[in-house]
């Protein structure tokens, strides 16, 4: 079994843990983030994204308390130069349109992720 200090880099997935979503719900929020957050490190950090692939794209899901609490650690991530990819929600099955559910940050360097992430619970 491989430990996630055995990985140089990794993505983090920040949920909201205040909407009550189910696990269906939270899966496919999840999936959005992860994949907005990938494709912006493509582009702007793609030495992050290509270790992160052949590293086998080590994911992390935390949670957080609040829409306030999601947007202030978006703000820290791209403070930092971190790749986001924040999910705004169209409203179609349980939560409001416009609902900010999660947000994608990296993949990057494990070190510099868990100075915005590393307080933050498992969900």
């Amino acid at each position: 079994m491989l430990r996630l200090s055995s990985f140089s880099y990794k993505q983090v997935i920040v949920v909201r843990s205040d909407l009550g979503m189910s696990k269906g719900k939270t899966a496919v929020q999840v999936a959005h983030a992860s994949l907005m957050a990938a494709e912006r490190a493509r582009g702007e950090h793609h030495s992050w994204w290509k270790g992160w692939l052949e590293e086998g794209q080590c994911k992390v899901v935390v949670r957080a308390r609040s829409e306030a609490e999601l947007l202030r650690i978006e703000g820290e991530a791209k403070a930092m130069n971190l790749p986001t990819g924040l999910v705004q929600d169209r409203g179609l099955t349980e939560v409001p349109p416009g609902t900010y559910t999660c947000l994608g940050i990296g993949p990057a360097p494990k070190e510099v992720i868990d100075r915005v992430t590393g307080t933050l619970p498992l969900l």
